[in-house]
């Protein structure tokens, strides 16, 4: 199976895909060079990113995620992590080669993604953004844009030949709501939910409207602006924690996929593992850990 890892300021995000079936490397069926295509998600979970613990404690945790729906580590012959978290990379690769015997891809400068990026310099584009891009441009074509609702809010623009354009980055919604409890006495934290009514009869339905409403008139300008440049044809596909919530209300957004980043991991996973590196791995795991071939370009 294959264990994806999207690495967020606030979530961390994991996933495990076992083959559906065996096709051939050029992805017909055959039986030359036959490779796994890690295309059911069996499971994923959302759990706190925390910077500050340790190898063993991640180990534990990940460990016990896999008991609760009876997988086991051993079975996991491949790894592929998207982290916008530089401080926690060494510690996961600790992790990822302890207690699953495996050396990860992380999603970086050099890996084989499948998509130019025409950025001024494309090292600044967050993994996170690159991945969903992927996946989006596979899954839906282009033109495309991608509104990932995390701790920021990314807007990121796939052509139609599938290139990365750029996009727009703004503070997410929490953070948003974070700014306005820390600096308002009297004003009390509320859920983030769309409310019965705009107008709201009391405090905490004024804040619920406000905080939906305001945001979704931010992504429905933005969305509107970008469209315009883009075409009127473009796809509009939301990904993140608050997608289904913020998804629903929007008058552009066409799509919300829940598992769009861990898909694009998968999907680049695949990018850059060799048939040889998937032979390898079916007849060999228990002597040469099959995470130590993706690292070849």
């Amino acid at each position: 199976m294959l264990l994806v890892l999207d690495v967020g300021n606030t979530n961390t995000v994991l996933g495990v895909f076992a083959p559906a079936k065996k096709v051939t490397a050029s992805g017909d069926h055959g039986n030359e060079a036959e490779s796994p295509r890690y295309q059911l998600l069996v499971a994923n979970w959302r759990v706190a990113t925390v910077a500050t613990q340790t190898v063993d404690e991640y180990g534990v945790l990940f460990r016990n995620l896999f008991a609760m729906d009876n997988l086991e580590a051993k079975e996991i012959h491949g790894i592929v992590i998207s982290s916008v978290v530089p401080p926690l990379d060494s510690t996961l690769a600790q992790v990822c080669e302890r207690y699953f015997n495996a050396k990860p891809l992380f999603i970086e400068p050099g890996i084989k993604t499948g998509m130019p990026v025409h950025y001024d310099n494309p090292a600044e584009v967050g993994a996170d953004r690159i991945v969903n891009s992927v996946a989006a441009f596979e899954k839906y074509g282009g033109p495309c844009i991608i509104v990932d609702f995390g701790t920021a809010t990314t807007f990121d623009c796939v052509s139609a030949k599938g290139e990365y354009m750029g996009g727009v980055i703004c503070p997410g919604i929490g953070i948003s709501a974070d700014a306005l409890f820390e600096r308002t006495a009297r004003l009390t934290r509320v859920d983030i939910r769309k409310p019965a009514h705009v107008i709201g009869s009391n405090t905490v339905s004024s804040l619920q409207s406000g905080l939906y409403y305001g945001y979704l008139g931010l992504v429905d300008g933005l969305l509107e602006l970008l469209v315009a440049e883009l075409g009127s044809e473009t796809t509009v596909i939301a990904t993140g924690g608050l997608a289904s919530l913020m998804g629903g209300g929007s008058k552009h957004i066409k799509q919300v996929d829940e598992f769009l980043t861990l898909e694009g991991l998968r999907i680049i996973w695949e990018r850059n593992v060799t048939a040889k590196a998937f032979r390898e791995t079916g007849t060999a795991a228990s002597k040469v850990p099959a995470g130590n071939k993706l690292r070849s370009r």
